[in-house]
């Protein structure tokens, strides 16, 4: 059981950035749970004010039901009496109402809902998923809205009405109305998470419309810079942010841009890069290139 109200949960993760750490797996592509939970505690030594287990950057999408359980065990036992620990919950309403019930039996203190699994589907629909979702579980739920779950500001203040405990709102869209009509309808009622790709990129002007605080999964590999990098956004230093966008951040998404799935790949590149290796990733994604890796096993080392 969640130690956490659900608007306790949301509080604490706003207070600063979010861990979304990589999933280990062995050469085989099997999971290392082992490996896993040696990194977590790493991590959690570090003072991120949330851990989302198999998240997007876990490879969610990759993930056997059965792995995405031991993941989340594995969180809650290493992390889970320092930060909040988020597990996932997706695919079609069915099974993402499994995995949040799943989640609050194995001691998670929140869900981050995902879009739904290939089918197109318009806000109401997509509202009427998150409701049900919800209304499943007294876990409080962050809903991702990208993809195909792109919600408007009017779904959104209906779901929360209706759902004390829908608490967040994870932006994976980078549509600025769309995020201030949002902000502007609920304001503090809900949590507000920079949630694109390389989210440091977009944090200073986020911070602007209710942003304060992102998915860094730069962490994984680069705790201290990536904490840093927290501090200099929230401080609104901008002569220290635009220096590490142009010397570190824009140069690694020069990396990560040059193939489809290289958001998630990069990441665990950047832990082989320094010394902290979690394997593969699974297919359909692959691996950086040969010198891919030296390019920004070079850009790492810059900023060790």
């Amino acid at each position: 059981m969640s130690k956490y109200t659900p608007q306790e949960m949301a509080k604490a993760l706003g207070s600063g950035l979010l861990s979304f750490p990589v999933t280990h797996f062995r050469e085989d592509y099997s999971f290392d749970e082992p490996a896993y939970r040696a990194n977590l505690g790493w991590l959690s030594s570090y003072p991120a004010s949330g851990l989302f287990a198999a998240g997007g950057t876990g490879e969610l999408f990759s993930l056997t039901p059965g792995e995405v359980d031991a993941a989340v065990k594995a969180a809650v036992a290493e992390c889970g009496a320092r930060v909040p620990v988020i597990a996932p919950a997706g695919y079609g309403t069915a099974t993402a109402i499994e995995m949040a019930q799943a989640a609050e039996a194995n001691g998670a203190d929140g869900i981050l809902l995902f879009p739904p699994y290939l089918t197109e589907c318009d806000a109401a629909g997509v509202a009427d998923h998150v409701e049900r979702v919800c209304r499943s579980t007294r876990l409080g739920v962050i809903v991702y809205s990208r993809a195909n779950a792109k919600l408007d500001a009017e779904s959104v203040a209906r779901i929360a009405e209706r759902c004390p405990n829908l608490v967040g709102y994870k932006d994976g869209v980078g549509d600025v109305e769309r995020m201030t009509r949002i902000y502007a309808n609920l304001g503090d009622r809900l949590l507000y998470i920079g949630g694109l790709p390389t989210a440091e990129t977009f944090a200073l002007p986020y911070l602007e419309m209710g942003v304060t605080t992102y998915s860094s999964a730069i962490f994984n590999f680069l705790p201290e810079w990536a904490l840093a990098f927290y501090e200099a956004v929230r401080r609104r230093d901008h002569t220290h942010v635009y220096r590490e966008l142009n010397e570190f951040v824009l140069p690694y998404i020069g990396i990560r841009n040059r193939r489809a799935g290289y958001a998630v790949s990069i990441v665990k590149a950047g832990m082989r890069a320094v010394g902290r290796s979690a394997g593969p990733v699974r297919t359909p994604l692959a691996d950086l290139t040969a010198d891919e890796q030296q390019s920004l096993r070079i850009l790492i080392g810059e900023r060790k």
